[in-house]
């Protein structure tokens, strides 16, 4: 298989293989924590979770990272990438650790929260750091090929944390005990970085402004000059695929509200059995992310990766409303595995696009205003679906907005690269 081929090409680069050892790492762990919060707060039986109570739990836990995102891209290019891998893999660990302790305690929501909040905090500098240091262990030649492989995998291991956070649970019958596990995940995250050298991963040293009070008080200056760079002419590309990536992962964002919904009231009325059908809809969404791993070089190639992402928009916008209306559970989990499909391989070439035009030492930045972009769009979603959806989840005014939505993206991209 070509993926395979191009798999071994790419572990042949030593530091590549380190920080993708890291990737998986530092991504099962986020897989296994967000399992952990997804049952402790929607599928616990005491809960009568609603779609507002879902968007409200959403807001919480991303929408301050509108706020925390553009520090960590200063910071990212003054700070040493690989120091952030492991400092921050550390803190998520003692952080995880406590918020397993508030789920024994039975501590009052607002307080579980807060802890969730300052977890999920950590996890834009790692995530943001870990795009950014890929051009810096890779050549050019491959590095459409490494977007295809690295950022899935990662994608694929939080998918694989998932599932191991389902058969924790079940053996163990406790949220917290699936948190520890993540606790360990991001410990070996953090043992992972110390294989790489701490100035392997640039930013490079003339860029280095190691005080923090000095990072912080130029972040307007560096968001500006961020902006302006993303701004210019050579780049715009990269800043119509950063705005197509947004409304589509606002539609993704749409459609995990609703087959939450689906799994937790309209399929069944039993918690574990919702619980279940969601990891099921899970791995098959993961399996449509392998899949894009696999067809995206090739068809990235041969399209180029802007309208690589009209394709994927434009097949998302007639296969939802083929899939999704009939609501039943087998056209669902098909649905899922073309979401997966689309949305990775719209989100690899938009990586490609930002990393091939955006200079290294804008980067971090760039990628942080990429997470915050994704952050908005997804907790903007789960605020119309909680609007949209009623008890069941079955919507077709949802269904219908949603294909609108991947048929915009398809038309405006178009569009533009036809100009």
């Amino acid at each position: 298989m070509a993926v395979v081929r191009d798999l071994r090409v790419l572990l042949r680069f030593k530091n590549f293989r380190r920080l993708l050892a890291v990737r998986l790492l530092s991504q099962c762990a986020d897989g296994v924590y967000q399992i952990a919060l997804a049952t402790y707060v929607v599928f616990s039986p005491e809960k009568q979770t609603s779609a507002g109570a879902i968007a409200s739990a959403m807001a919480v836990l991303l929408l301050p990272y509108s706020l925390v995102g553009p520090f960590a891209g200063v910071l990212l290019d003054r700070w040493r990438r690989r120091q952030v891998f492991l400092h921050g893999n550390l803190l998520r660990a003692l952080l995880a650790s406590v918020t397993a302790v508030l789920m024994i305690g039975q501590v009052p929501d607002w307080l579980f929260y807060v802890s969730a909040l300052c977890v999920t905090a950590v996890n834009r500098f790692v995530l943001a750091g870990l795009s950014a240091a890929l051009p810096r262990v890779v050549d050019g030649e491959r590095l459409v090929m490494a977007n295809s492989l690295s950022p899935t995998a990662g994608t694929l291991a939080a998918v694989a944390g998932g599932g191991l956070a389902f058969v924790v649970r079940l053996v163990a019958d406790s949220d917290a005990a699936v948190v520890l596990l993540g606790c360990a995940l991001y410990l070996s995250a953090a043992l992972a970085s110390l294989t790489m050298a701490a100035d392997l991963l640039g930013p490079d040293r003339d860029l280095v402004r190691p005080r923090l009070t000095s990072a912080l008080r130029g972040t307007a200056r560096g968001l500006s000059a961020g902006l302006r760079h993303l701004a210019e002419p050579k780049r715009r590309e990269a800043a119509w695929a950063l705005g197509s990536i947004s409304l589509m992962r606002f539609s993704y964002g749409a459609l995990t509200v609703m087959v939450l919904m689906l799994c937790r009231y309209a399929w069944s009325s039993d918690p574990d059995d919702g619980l279940a059908l969601l990891g099921l809809a899970v791995g098959v969404s993961g399996v449509g992310f392998f899949v894009a791993a696999v067809i995206t070089p090739s068809a990235a190639g041969r399209l180029g990766p802007a309208r690589w992402i009209v394709a994927c928009s434009a097949a998302a916008a007639v296969l939802v409303l083929a899939l999704m209306l009939p609501f039943t559970q087998v056209t669902t989990f098909v649905a899922a595995f073309v979401l997966g499909v689309v949305t990775q391989g719209a989100k690899i070439a938009t990586d490609t696009i930002v990393q091939s035009s955006v200079q290294d030492g804008f980067r971090g930045r760039i990628f942080s205003l990429y997470d915050v972009l994704f952050n908005v769009a997804f907790v903007g979603a789960a605020a119309v679906a909680a609007l949209m959806l009623p008890p069941d989840g079955r919507s077709t005014a949802l269904v219908v907005t949603v294909a609108v939505i991947y048929g915009a993206v398809a038309t405006a991209m178009g569009r533009f690269e036809r100009r």
